[in-house]
């Protein structure tokens, strides 16, 4: 594990990394912590935006492809967006580090994007998605906490999250997960591991 304040001081830029991205509270933590089956591994809090640094988590196992030499894969935790009582000065130092990185970043592969299922996409969550589609970089949207709402409800909201990406031209993929019920682990583990070995069209 190595936390970063700027871009500069994450890994070398070769191999493999996918970055999960979310606003504050939406359970990026507990996702990363619950797909790695490492309980500890990323911080999770009572109190919204509490990973105020990029950290990045070195995968065990190097990836593998179709006639490809092993790649060392690695997961970006990049700061909570939206906790209103993170000082401005930092929010905005956060800003530019995000932006830098997503531009910047070669090694970059996708994006997974934490939403909570029980509130519509916010304006950050829409920005990583348009960001994604200028760009061409693959997202995975995990709509988390599915456990607080019935598995109907879940339903819906996934299929209304799949109609409006239809709507509004986003190339993304979604699926219901929950933390603490397990839901959807399986799948969001596949998905990311598809991110890291999806080459990156430039």
């Amino acid at each position: 594990m190595l936390a970063a304040h700027r871009i500069s001081q994450l890994p070398a830029d070769e191999g493999a990394e996918v970055a999960f991205a979310g606003r504050s509270n939406a359970g990026k933590s507990s996702a990363l912590n619950t797909l790695t089956n490492h309980k500890g591994l990323a911080r999770t809090s009572k109190t919204p935006g509490r990973t105020q640094q990029m950290v990045a988590f070195s995968l065990p196992v190097p990836l593998t492809g179709d006639s490809q030499p092993p790649l060392d894969a690695r997961l970006i935790d990049l700061p909570g967006y939206g906790y209103a009582k993170v000082p401005l000065e930092m929010r905005e130092h956060w800003k530019q580090e995000i932006d830098a990185y997503l531009h910047q970043r070669r090694s970059l592969r996708g994006l997974v994007l934490i939403v909570d299922i029980r509130h519509p996409l916010k304006e950050f969550d829409r920005l990583m998605l348009q960001f994604c589609l200028d760009t061409a970089l693959p997202c995975h949207v995990l709509l988390t906490k599915a456990d607080k709402i019935s598995r109907g409800q879940g339903m819906q909201a996934l299929a209304a999250l799949r109609k409006q990406f239809v709507a509004e031209s986003l190339h993304a993929t979604a699926q219901i997960f929950s933390s603490s019920a397990g839901t959807g682990v399986d799948e969001a583990r596949e998905a990311v591991m598809g991110l890291l070995r999806q080459p990156r069209e430039r």
